[in-house]
């Protein structure tokens, strides 16, 4: 275990770790323990009862949160002829096809955030499954980012969407702001986030489907929600 510094200790004290609270006692904690000199991100982590090995018990999608991220994402779209004019137009922070793909397999290239490409361009993409797939960045279709509609999928993502999706542990790990938020935003994310989840339930899924909830800042501790008390 990483040794904790004096702020992380002292921000323990100010909540009892071993409780779960509801949604808002535990923003406003979250919020008055972040101590960093920057503006932590606010992250969920959801333990799900699924078991992930299963193609029928997988939990994946996008949503576009209400209040956005706080953090601007560049976007690289895979498109070609006037698909690839739509993405400029639309504000891709780089656009292109067979040649961005060298860059990113030759100069080890990753200076952006998310990826969409047009469905004819998955051929060139899918070479780069060993790249992008550890990175969280490989486009698919149930987060939007496989889709003709880039001028659409590109309006999604740089108004906030954040996709969510299953680790090997089982649990969703998303991002729903910043502490400059406040604890009334971020709860509108917060809650937008846990309705999606909630909504894509898997029918082979069995027993309790939330098994934990926490939220915590990018430097402080992780704050536990009860889901009982969480309603939509």
């Amino acid at each position: 275990m990483p040794k904790r510094g004096k702020t992380y200790k002292a921000a323990l004290e100010k909540f009892d770790k071993t409780q779960q609270y509801d949604i808002t006692e535990a923003l406003t904690t979250v919020c008055e323990t972040a101590r960093a000199k920057f503006d932590e991100t606010v992250e969920v982590h959801i333990k799900l009862g699924v078991d992930g090995r299963h193609a029928d018990q997988q939990v994946r999608g996008a949503i576009v949160l209400p209040n956005g991220t706080g953090k601007t994402k560049r976007v690289l779209v895979f498109a070609k002829g006037p698909k690839a004019q739509e993405a400029e137009a639309a504000g891709a922070d780089f656009v292109g096809a067979e040649e961005m793909a060298q860059r990113i397999q030759q100069e080890n290239w990753f200076d952006f955030d998310v990826v969409v490409a047009t469905p004819d361009m998955m051929g060139v993409v899918g070479r780069l499954g060993r790249l992008l797939g550890p990175k969280g960045l490989m486009p698919n279709p149930k987060s939007g980012t496989v889709t003709m509609d880039v001028a659409k999928a590109l309006s999604e993502i740089k108004a906030g969407k954040v996709e969510y999706r299953l680790d090997k542990q089982n649990i969703i790990h998303t991002p729903i702001g910043k502490v400059s938020f406040g604890t009334e935003k971020l709860q509108q994310n917060f809650m937008a986030l846990l309705e999606a989840v909630v909504k894509a339930k898997p029918a082979a899924a069995k027993g309790q489907y939330l098994r934990s909830v926490t939220v915590a800042s990018t430097m402080g501790p992780g704050v536990k929600v009860n889901p009982a008390l969480i309603q939509f």
